[in-house]
């Protein structure tokens, strides 16, 4: 059974120094605002602290665990206004579509990643409670969308911690308010911190078939023969990737589409990213309400991120060329579709039955091939 207090959220609460909201279960809940304007909550643990925009698309702009700083290094001291997420990119996640996403194409006319990124909340709450799992804190939100002869939906977004926990959820619920179908294109954007002698987990094998490279660049990415070059050896081979050992490989970016991945008993999913120290960040989700896995790996003097695994229900590369690759997902009148991911931070110890488990995945997989 499940016991809730849900406490509703206003702009005037967010002040310069930070103060708290809730101590409860052993976590704590506090509200401050940026010098940029931007509302700030900080939902802490025992093991660390996650920092979360409730009225800025409800990004999470910080994740820290066990001393551990998961966030992609950046340009940005602070998030910033911006209408689009390139304004302010430097958080550790966020929402991308929802009516349209990835990088427009030249018959796009949506922003990068869509509309919700950056969009501000009709409402945000913060839920204290208990349920199957146990105690926790959750941050939601409301976001509303309606255009005159356009589309109407409400989006719920909603992120979830524990006590004594270093993974933590990300959920996204989105209702079709019109009585018209409504296109559908979603990706959780996670970006996760490079780390130079990383290994990449994965539960399918580093294979062309498996781990496919994007060729078609976006017109952002500038182009050379050397990294044109550089796309061809990794499409013939993409485990020289498995370790992210030479960062000059990653300027310009690279992409990658993990196709055919293997599941677990539960027809759950997984990846991983270990360090070198035997620690690892890690996420798990549904894929069959998430059947796209995208890896974007980027590392220059502004910016180092390896998003080892962005869960989704298209591709990025645009809605026009997502709609005829038959990756935009359809929302009837009234319909309501919901997406959760579970990621953060594992200890060595952790990590180490984590890799057993997604390559037990990726043994099943291949089987499976057979």
């Amino acid at each position: 059974m499940s016991v809730t207090t849900a406490i509703q959220l206003r702009r005037s609460f967010f002040g310069e120094a930070e103060r708290v909201l809730v101590e409860a279960h052993g976590m704590s809940a506090t509200l401050f605002r940026y010098d940029s304007g931007i509302e700030a909550l900080r939902l802490t643990n025992s093991r660390g602290h996650l920092v979360v925009l409730p009225f800025y698309g409800q990004m999470i702009w910080d994740a820290v665990f066990d001393g551990v700083d998961l966030t992609m290094a950046n340009m940005f001291d602070m998030p910033r206004p911006a209408q689009e997420i390139v304004g302010t990119y430097g958080c550790f996640a966020f929402h991308s579509g929802l009516l349209a996403n990835g990088c427009p194409g030249p018959e796009d006319t949506h922003p990068l990643h869509g509309e919700m990124p950056c969009a501000p909340m009709d409402a945000a709450g913060l839920e204290v409670g208990v349920d199957a799992e146990g105690p926790f804190l959750a941050v939601i939100g409301l976001r509303e969308y309606v255009m005159g002869f356009g589309a109407h939906y409400a989006a719920r977004p909603k992120v979830v911690l524990r006590p004594d926990r270093t993974l933590f959820d990300m959920e996204m619920s989105v209702e079709n308010l019109s009585g018209a179908p409504m296109d559908l294109m979603y990706m959780c954007h996670v970006n996760f911190s490079f780390v130079e002698g990383g290994r990449i987990i994965q539960p399918v094998a580093f294979t062309p078939e498996s781990t496919v490279v994007r060729t078609k660049v976006p017109a952002h990415v500038p182009r050379s023969p050397a990294y044109d070059g550089l796309l061809e050896a990794l499409a013939r081979d993409p485990a020289v990737m498995e370790v992210t050992g030479e960062p000059d490989r990653y300027d310009p970016e690279q992409v990658f589409y993990v196709r055919g991945i293997g599941t677990g008993p539960d027809g759950r999913t997984a990846q991983m990213y270990k360090r070198p120290e035997g620690d690892a960040f890690h996420i798990a989700y549904d894929p069959a309400s998430l059947p796209k896995t995208v890896r974007w790996v980027l590392v220059n003097s502004d910016q180092k991120v390896c998003a080892f695994c962005l869960p989704a229900t298209c591709e990025p590369e645009g809605h026009a060329a997502e709609l005829a690759k038959g990756n935009v997902q359809t929302l009837s009148g009234g319909e309501s579709r919901r997406f959760s991911v579970r990621l953060g931070y594992l200890t060595a110890a952790e990590a180490k039955a984590a890799e057993c488990t997604i390559k037990a995945m990726a043994a099943e997989c291949a089987i499976a091939k057979q």
